[in-house]
C-alpha cells in the first residue's frame, strides 16, 4: 500500500493522501481537535513520511481551551457554543496559526452519548484553513460514539483532500477530479 509521502501516488487512506499532496506542494499542515481527542493527529502521524508536513496539533476539548489556544473568539463561543461551522473554521485558522502550518484542519461536534447544549448527537463541524480561504462541512451522523469520532476524522481528511486538490486546479497543477459538495467556503480572514 504506497501510504510513503514521498513515493508514488496517493493510494489507501484519506491521510495518505493528505500527507501525499502536503509533501508535493511542500506545504505544511497543523490539527486542532475536540470530539474527536488526537485521533485526527493519529491517524496523519501514521503515515511514513509525514515530518516533512506535518507541524502539530492542539487537543481543545474544554470550550475556554478553545479561545485560549487556538484563538477561537470568546464572543462567538458565548454566542453560539463550540459546535458550530464559524468556529470549525476559527478552530482551524488558529491551529494554522499557532503552528506555523499552511493548512489548519479541525473538528468539532457532538460524539455522544447525550446531546449537548441543545445540539444534537452526532451533529459535527469539519473545517479546513488555507493559503486560499477555508472550507466547512457539516456532518449529521449516526452511530455510537467511536463511529462518530472515526467518520470525523475521515471527512476532515476528505474535506482538506478536497481543499487540495482545488488549490492545486488553480494552480494549473493536477486534473478536475470533480465538483466538492457539502462545503462552505470563506475567503482569507472572513467568516
Amino acid at each position: 500500500m504506497g501510504t510513503d509521502a514521498g513515493h508514488g501516488p496517493p493510494v489507501g487512506s484519506p491521510a495518505a493522501e493528505v500527507v501525499h499532496r502536503l509533501h508535493e506542494r511542500r506545504e505544511t499542515l497543523a490539527t486542532v481537535e475536540s470530539l474527536t481527542g488526537g485521533l485526527l493527529a493519529a491517524s496523519i502521524v501514521a503515515i511514513a513520511g509525514v515530518s516533512a508536513v506535518y507541524r502539530g496539533g492542539l487537543v481543545t476539548y474544554a470550550t475556554d481551551v478553545k479561545a485560549q489556544l487556538a484563538d477561537v473568539p470568546e464572543e462567538l463561543l458565548a454566542a453560539r457554543g463550540p459546535v458550530d461551522p464559524d468556529v470549525a473554521v476559527a478552530l482551524a485558522e488558529g491551529g494554522r496559526r499557532r503552528c506555523g502550518a499552511d493548512w489548519g484542519l479541525a473538528t468539532t461536534g457532538v460524539a455522544g452519548p447525550e446531546p449537548q447544549a441543545g445540539k444534537p448527537v452526532g451533529l459535527v463541524y469539519v473545517a479546513a484553513a488555507g493559503p486560499a480561504g477555508a472550507a466547512v462541512r457539516r456532518l449529521d451522523l449516526d452511530g455510537e460514539r467511536d463511529h462518530i469520532r472515526d467518520t470525523a476524522v475521515t471527512e476532515a481528511l476528505r474535506l482538506l483532500a478536497a481543499q487540495l486538490r482545488r488549490a492545486g486546479r488553480a494552480a494549473g497543477q493536477t486534473p478536475d477530479d470533480g465538483p466538492v459538495t457539502g462545503v462552505r467556503t470563506t475567503a482569507p480572514g472572513r467568516r
